[in-house]
């Protein structure tokens, strides 16, 4: 159990960093670039992020908690169970959010004509709310790894 935590800890702190990236440098460096050049830098990104490795940290992540999560429940009276069980649940807000939110606004977005008429006022619209969620991903993934972290300890 203790390496699986651990394991799900690393997991979810590297999703965590990547999102973090995102919230902290990337969106704002794509955003200070020409409206045209950050829409298609993004659209560049959108296409390269679901690498194989990336979705092995992602997804895999997500397998892990399911797994951990569900025998973390079945003896809650283990040290640290509560705490998995509680890191488990807050990595899959990343999950939520990215199928939910994310993925429909970079589909949006890889159909926007960076030169076209409407793609600056697209871009404006896509690029704040995007970061926006995206900060929830990033507070999700490294707390989740707070939280393993600190489960495994116990």
């Amino acid at each position: 159990m203790r390496t699986l935590t651990v394991a799900t800890a690393v997991g979810a702190g590297i999703v965590g960093g990547v999102f973090f990236a995102f919230s902290t440098f990337v969106m704002a460096g794509l955003r200070q670039a020409p409206p045209r050049s950050g829409l298609a830098a993004m659209q560049g990104i959108n296409r390269a992020a679901p690498s194989p490795v990336f979705m092995l940290a992602l997804l895999g992540t997500a397998v892990a908690c399911l797994g951990l999560g569900i025998g973390s429940l079945t003896d809650l009276a283990a040290d640290g169970a509560e705490l998995r069980v509680a890191g488990c649940a807050v990595y899959l807000v990343t999950i939520v959010v990215t199928i939910a939110y994310h993925i429909p606004r970079n589909n949006a977005l890889a159909d926007v004509d960076p030169d076209g008429a409407d793609a600056i006022a697209r871009w404006v619209a896509y690029a704040g709310p995007w970061t926006v969620w995206n900060h929830v991903r990033t507070v999700a993934g490294i707390g989740a790894a707070v939280l393993l972290t600190l489960g495994s300890r116990a």
